[in-house]
């Protein structure tokens, strides 16, 4: 078909399994087989894949960076819209907002290019994460605790409808869309083939702060740290991580600041109250204010994530004392099955209050498990595994959030009551045939409940 500059791929044709799943991040890949997979290289080929669909009655799904861990966009019989191949970005100095297209990676090619305007966005950890998914889900980015959401900072979105048309969506025009579309995830009901974003100025000095602990003392130093974390000062990013260092066979409890200041004392002040652990004494090994760079914060951030592993991952809003929280959390941080496995628990105190928009779940404690492995006959031990570590934060959860979540395998409350609903009644006036695939679950539709409160 000559209706498209990209490419339509069709089941049985060459290069139709590449199209489906050859840029899925996670190497656990799917066997579900879409209708067609469309590389759009173009907004207009956008329009016409989601103007296919409605004429071949296909549902229509979209994949931006590919590094949703369950592989969100690849269903069984729609219309997958690749956007692979449309990448494009512009900076306007008068306004500091940037625009970019859903595919484009926020590390290794957004704020590179900010950089050269000294400007900064706070977008996801991983370098080579798409802005796409990340954005729609929240956007738990660089500092989140202090700078907020990376979904805050969206400005306006051009998306492409249920009716087949391109519409910009913001606060005063399309408001419901721009609503939904900052925290809906995979169940947004239209197709944003460009971002607006708010940037800030570049921190002129970066330094971090990593000490290092044997996971005997992990209940005294996560105790210590539960309840001293909303002390610090919001320009610091503060995440404890257990995983085994390169070269090393066993795993450390990692409890780390990063500052993103303007000079060096900025950052001595800022990072204080993390040199104050009463267990530094006991470290394996210390850095303090330590100058530190983006890049190699990057680096670090890569290394932990390789390309071409299998990954489980699951995730939990922890809320509650240290004394229920930090026993709930041991199994997930000290019992890994994998030498690459790796767990986070990221600092989100002191709550800040969120603006109106669909993402509303949030509490003081984020916590993720990363199973990261190569053999695919360890599937199900591994699963296992991670569903015991995920049960044992059963009583201290709040719910989960989307960018870490596989709802084939694990439902939880992923946003607030009533952003549920207000997002549900927009979804069935936008899209009430049903065109956009939304969320992917095993059987039953989303619910936004824990499933222990049913």
């Amino acid at each position: 078909m000559n209706r498209f500059t990209g490419r339509l791929h069709l089941p049985g044709e060459d290069g139709y399994e590449q199209a489906r799943i050859g840029r899925v991040f996670n190497a656990r890949r799917p066997g579900r087989r879409p209708a067609a997979v469309l590389e759009a290289v173009c907004e207009q080929d956008v329009v016409e894949g989601v103007r296919l669909a409605t004429e071949r009655g296909w549902q229509v799904a979209v994949r931006s960076g590919g590094h949703s861990w369950a592989a969100w966009s690849v269903r069984d019989e729609a219309l997958l819209i690749d956007l692979g191949g449309f990448r494009e970005l512009s900076y306007e100095p008068a306004t500091g907002i940037v625009t970019a297209t859903p595919s484009v990676k926020g590390g290794d090619e957004l704020n590179p290019y900010l950089g050269r305007f000294g400007r900064f966005f706070n977008g996801g950890h991983c370098p080579s994460v798409g802005i796409g998914g990340f954005l729609l889900q929240g956007g738990q980015g660089w500092n989140a605790r202090g700078w907020g959401w990376a979904a805050e900072n969206i400005t306006a979105i051009d998306v492409v409808t249920a009716d087949g048309e391109l519409v910009r969506a913001d606060a005063d025009t399309n408001s419901d869309l721009f609503w939904a579309a900052r925290g809906a995830g995979p169940g947004f009901f239209g197709i944003v083939t460009r971002f607006h974003l708010r940037t800030r100025p570049l921190p002129k000095h970066l330094a971090h702060t990593v000490h290092a602990y044997p996971l005997d003392l992990f209940d005294e130093v996560m105790t210590w740290l539960h309840n001293i974390h909303h002390e610090v000062s919001d320009l610091v990013e503060i995440v404890a991580v257990t995983q085994t260092p390169p070269g090393e066979r066993e795993a450390v409890l990692l409890v780390t600041g990063v500052s993103m200041t303007d000079t060096p004392e900025q950052a001595a002040h800022a990072l204080a109250p993390l040199h104050a652990n009463p267990y530094a004494d006991r470290a394996l090994f210390r850095l303090e204010a330590q100058p530190t760079t983006l890049a190699e914060q990057l680096h670090n951030q890569r290394r932990a994530n390789p390309e071409n592993h299998r990954y489980l991952v699951d995730n939990a809003w922890l809320t509650g004392t240290a004394q229920d929280v930090v026993p709930a959390m041991r199994k997930a941080f000290t019992d890994h099955p994998t030498p690459q496995t790796f767990t986070i628990w990221f600092s989100m105190a002191p709550l800040r209050a969120l603006p109106d928009m669909a993402f509303s779940m949030q509490s003081e404690i984020y916590s993720a498990t990363y199973v990261v492995y190569g053999d695919e006959s360890k599937d199900a031990e591994y699963r296992a595994w991670l569903n015991e570590a995920m049960a044992d934060l059963q009583p201290v959860t709040a719910g989960q959030y989307l960018g870490d979540s596989d709802f084939t395998n694990r439902q939880l409350r992923f946003m607030g009551d009533e952003q549920w609903a207000r997002l549900r009644a927009i979804r069935a006036e936008r899209d009430p045939k049903g065109l956009f695939a939304g969320y992917l679950t095993a059987d039953e539709p989303p619910t936004n409940t824990n499933h222990w409160e049913r």
